[in-house]
């Protein structure tokens, strides 16, 4: 029984451990997202890095280091007076 329970502890703090090391840095996301709006052909928008406690009315697309920064996106406003 003791084994038993010592495996799955075991499990579960590697497990733990295996999602920590997946928080992403900002610049990193930031270019994932880019990168796939890009390829959906978006144009004329704007990724901005803020800290989460800074968050208003914007749109979030991406949350990073740990949910302490949030990932903006704006439309250009050039880009909006041209549609």
């Amino acid at each position: 029984m003791k084994r038993i329970i010592l495996f799955l502890v075991s499990v579960m703090v590697l497990y733990s451990a295996s999602a920590f090391a997946e928080i992403k840095s900002c610049e990193e996301l930031k270019t994932e997202i880019d990168a796939k709006l890009i390829a959906k052909g978006v144009k004329g928008y704007t990724l901005e890095i803020l800290p989460a406690d800074q968050v208003k009315d914007q749109k979030i697309v991406g949350s990073c280091e740990g949910g302490t920064k949030k990932i903006s996106y704006s439309r250009n406003k050039e880009d909006n007076l041209k549609q």
